[in-house]
């Protein structure tokens, strides 16, 4: 990632490249 984010569990996000999107999913697990 270009910067941190938080994200908890459940939480939907999308990775984007360019405008366009090439992945998305939903966080289940958080591992520290």
């Amino acid at each position: 990632l270009i910067q941190p984010i938080a994200m908890d569990e459940g939480l939907r996000f999308a990775i984007r490249e360019g405008g366009r999107t090439v992945g998305a999913g939903v966080v289940t697990k958080v591992v520290k």
